[in-house]
């Protein structure tokens, strides 16, 4: 009896220790789809979520209200395998900091770029991250904002099947992502450190 106690306890502090060594991160990048994709592939990724945040409405759906939203994803990872700075790196490569009007075909303020974070050490991290690609492209404004991180709304319910699109609906979710021109684009601004 004393083992199984003992072996509990012990479960329950390892379950507790690992779900506390998991951080989160609050990225937008245009369609939600291909940031999920890109970002489920990163090792020590260990989950995204595909959701909204950023705006003044309740319960955002895709089909219904999401005025002054962003597409946004949810992301955990474990700082053990890939610090926040590695993360944002990541990002910089997989979206166009340039666009000011969404990202690759899809426009309009819910497809914005933006790095939302959660306190003054992140903010620091993200402002020296966007610094670093200022300097890398001098000639460009970088117009992706670092903001107070909000609440994230998951997608739920009857649009839950926003979440893992690309896995679900690979041939419709492929042929969106090479007509929206995402990949060229990328390919154009970042050359071979694009991750596609």
């Amino acid at each position: 009896m004393k083992s199984t106690l003992v072996s509990t306890v012990l479960a329950a502090s390892l379950l507790y220790a690992s779900n506390a060594s998991a951080d989160k991160a609050i990225l937008a990048g245009g369609c939600f789809w291909c940031m999920e994709s890109d970002f489920e592939k990163l090792d020590g990724v260990t989950d995204v979520v595909s959701g909204f945040t950023g705006g003044n409405i309740k319960n955002p759906t895709y089909n219904g209200n999401h005025q002054g939203h962003y597409e946004a994803v949810e992301i955990t990872y474990d700082p053990s395998k890939v610090s926040y700075k590695e993360l944002l790196d990541y990002y910089w490569v997989n979206i166009d900091p340039f666009d000011a009007q969404g990202q690759f075909c899809d426009k309009g303020s819910s497809y914005l770029s933006a790095i939302f974070v959660a306190n003054e050490t992140e903010r620091a991290i993200a402002q020296q991250s966007k610094s670093k690609v200022e300097k890398q492209f001098p000639n460009n404004k970088v117009v992706t904002p670092i903001l107070n991180a909000s609440i994230f709304y998951p997608i739920k319910g009857d649009e839950s099947y926003h979440q893992d699109y690309y896995k679900n609906n690979p041939l419709r979710y492929n042929a969106y992502r090479w007509n929206c021109g995402r990949d060229k684009r990328l390919a154009e601004i970042w050359g071979d450190k694009a991750t596609h």
